[in-house]
């Protein structure tokens, strides 16, 4: 009986093993085998992080974000990066090196990096940032006339969420307001302060300012294609007010889009507005005015990027239209400015080759056309003219030191009037911003326009300004600022050439992520070659700044 029993259990067991040998007969050899992450019952340690078991409780973002930027040790003990040979470990930057298994694709942290921007701040503190398209600065630039109402540091555009999590956040940032798929950076400015002379002339009587300045910055959270919208405007005020009226309304507004046709073809569409007035005492202003008129200037820009390996070629076309209000005079009537309403049409074309890693020199060439609603000016003179520009420079993209883009060149305007002598000259611009240290930042800015002139024998104005801003930081929430500023303007025709100089001292106190505190004081001269037109102008403001 125990035999047979010895024999039935042996019997039982090879019968288990014919069928185990039946359900691998057909099934290839294999070796041990990672579990794949629907195994509910494999360890957390050793799953997929990826895709981890449904009913497994997730890690905070935070520690995710440190997971996944630590590098694994290879071992026999999983992923875990756990290493049992007990040798010395070299320490690593807390920034870690990614492995190939982790690291995102080549250019995809670029890619995404640019794809962003902040809270314009006014003329005091954008940080340049270029349209790969439109092959220009997009930063607002000053428009002659704009109230002296813009001040505080150099204000940065935040940070793209989601970039460097490794970097503590700037408690002070604007954290701004998502909708859908655009991040809205809203702010106002209101700003009071006393001007020694407000209409830039000899012997200019002292006034009361008030202003109210609104601002906002848009922009796309897309993985593809880009959109982007600078809006900035203010109303300045005067009491008691001067003759002409000073009080005046200021709107600077652009709005870019970039469209990713392919990976080395991108086209670009922009619109802009400008709403702004001549500069108090300026010449092309005539006698009797009531208040300063008005001029809107509207138009748009296509262009076309298409990049060879280092090399890219950009093709634009841009048009626009400038138009003036009629001049409110003394006595109540009105005076026609029609004859400086113009439109221009131009076309550019721009080569740029990437000589290192964010170090982009170019050479642009462009055409353009002024054309005015009447054929002859109120003195008789045609200012319809043609101009070509050429100029050659370099954009910087270097990571927390330099941004921005710098250029010199040579431009030419010719007349149909041939009683008005050609202008031309050199011009430069410039935007760049230069990270000096932690708590020092400099920023420097360069203009050149060519304007129109209503001055009798005067062919145009050739306006060059440069400007340097110094910020310092002595706390996060305290930054000082140093501002000088130089600009030259030089009528053509006319034997004028006036130099205007500009320093001043800011304070910001920054309260919290929402509201500051500022403070500036800016003393301003002008020295012409013309006797009886210099003038010095001091200058206090103090403000609230809110933004979100």
């Amino acid at each position: 009986m125990l035999r047979f029993d010895h024999q039935g259990r042996w019997a039982r067991c090879g019968a288990l093993l014919s069928v185990a040998w039946l359900m691998l007969a057909g099934a290839p050899a294999r070796g041990q085998e990672a579990l794949s992450a629907p195994e509910l019952f494999s360890p957390w340690l050793d799953g997929d992080r990826r895709n981890p078991p449904r009913f497994e409780r997730r890690e905070p973002a935070s520690a995710a974000a440190r997971e996944k930027r630590m590098t694994p040790i290879p071992s026999g003990a999983g992923v875990t990066g756990f290493d049992s040979s007990n040798a010395r470990k070299t320490r690593r930057s807390k920034r870690g090196v990614q492995t190939a298994a982790t690291a995102p694709a080549a250019g995809a942290g670029e890619e995404n990096a640019s794809r962003y921007q902040n809270p314009i701040p006014p003329l005091d503190a954008i940080a340049p940032s270029r349209s790969p398209v439109l092959g220009s600065a997009s930063a607002l630039p000053p428009a002659p006339g704009a109230p002296p109402v813009d001040f505080g540091p150099i204000r940065r555009p935040p940070k793209k969420r989601n970039a460097h999590p490794d970097e503590p956040d700037d408690p002070y940032a604007p954290l701004g307001v998502r909708l859908g798929a655009f991040d809205l950076y809203p702010a106002v400015e209101l700003i009071g302060g006393y001007n020694t002379n407000p209409s830039a002339v000899p012997g200019g009587g002292a006034a009361w300012l008030y202003a109210m300045s609104p601002e906002l910055l848009v922009n796309s959270n897309w993985s593809r294609h880009e959109f982007k919208a600078e809006l900035r405007g203010s109303y300045t005020g005067y009491q008691p007010d001067a003759t002409p009226s000073l009080s005046r309304p200021y709107f600077n507004g652009k709005a870019t889009g970039r469209i990713d046709v392919t990976r080395d073809t991108n086209i670009g569409i922009e619109a802009r507005m400008l709403v702004a007035t001549d500069n108090p005492g300026s010449p092309n202003l005539p006698a009797g005015l009531a208040r300063l008129p008005i001029y809107t200037t509207f138009g748009g820009a296509f262009g076309l990027t298409q990049r060879f390996n280092r090399f890219a070629l950009t093709l634009k076309g841009d048009a626009e239209r400038t138009q003036y209000e009629a001049s409110k005079l003394t006595d109540g009537s009105t005076a026609s400015n029609d004859d400086r309403n113009y439109d221009q049409v131009s076309g550019s074309l721009r080569g740029s080759y990437e000589l290192a890693t964010g170090v982009k020199p170019f050479v642009d060439v462009s055409l353009d056309a002024r054309r005015h609603d009447l054929e002859f000016d109120s003195s008789g003179f045609a200012r319809n003219s043609t101009g070509l520009t050429l100029k050659s420079g370099a954009t910087f993209e270097l990571a927390r030191r330099l941004t921005g883009e710098i250029a010199l060149g040579y431009t030419k305007r010719a007349y149909e009037d041939a009683r008005l002598e050609p202008l031309q000259g050199l011009i430069g611009d410039a935007s760049l911003i230069f990270n000096a240290s932690a708590l020092t930042t400099i920023k420097f800015t360069g203009t050149s326009t060519v304007g129109e002139s209503t001055i009798p024998g005067v062919s145009g104005v050739l306006y060059r300004d440069v400007g340097l801003q110094v910020d310092h930081a002595f706390r996060r929430w305290l930054i000082a600022s140093l501002k000088l500023g130089f600009g030259l303007d030089d009528y053509v025709g006319l034997d004028r050439l006036d130099r205007r100089y500009s320093a001043g001292l800011g304070l910001t106190y920054k309260l919290d992520r929402t509201v500051q505190l500022k403070g500036e004081f800016r003393q301003d001269w002008l020295r012409s070659s013309v006797p009886g037109n210099d003038y010095t102008a001091s200058i206090f403001l103090v403000g609230l700044r809110f933004q979100r």
